[in-house]
């Protein structure tokens, strides 16, 4: 799968609920999981690969098999608070301290449709949260504090330049 990079406006325009739990979702997820860890990620938003649904994978760790598939997601209960150095499958290069929840709780659906609720801390719960703000249209770019964000700069407009030049070949026809 093809991973969708800042300043593509489909990481900010939101995802539609899933409603039709078929074959194809499971074939998705499982996509979703293989170019995850493909990326030595610890979570993937279906905008991530270009589409507008609402579906995340996350994992505890690194090691296949340990891996969650969140379907309509939805935070219902945080506690704790804690910053620590994030960074994200699409905007590569840029690592930031953000402050997210210590500890969450998550409702969300499974593959066959099932409500789901499960708690999680540390470093998963970040994950977690992480990939949601996906679902809604946000970036750790939107966490970050001015400092850092002017601290990122080049790498932002590094990340910039290059998909103004995808987008441009793409419009062309040039490789």
């Amino acid at each position: 799968m093809d991973l969708h990079l800042y300043p593509d406006p489909v990481l900010r325009a939101g995802t539609e609920p899933v409603t039709a739990f078929d074959p194809s979702l499971g074939d998705l997820a499982q996509d979703m999981i293989r170019t995850m860890h493909e990326r030595t990620g610890l979570g993937l938003a279906a905008p991530q690969v270009g589409l507008s649904t609402r579906l995340a994978v996350v994992s505890s760790d690194e090691k296949p098999g340990h891996e969650i598939v969140l379907i309509n997601p939805e935070l219902v209960w945080t506690d704790g608070w804690e910053e620590r150095e994030e960074g994200c499958l699409s905007v590569p290069g840029v690592y930031v301290k953000i402050g997210r929840f210590g500890r969450v709780r998550v409702r969300f659906q499974d593959l066959q449709g099932q409500i789901q609720e499960m708690e999680a801390e540390g470093l998963f719960a970040r994950a977690i949260q992480h990939e949601v703000d996906h679902l809604n249209g946000r970036l750790i770019l939107d966490r970050m504090s001015p400092v850092q964000q002017m601290a990122q700069r080049r790498q932002l407009h590094e990340l910039q330049t290059r998909y103004r030049r995808r987008t441009k070949r793409t419009e062309t026809g040039t490789p």
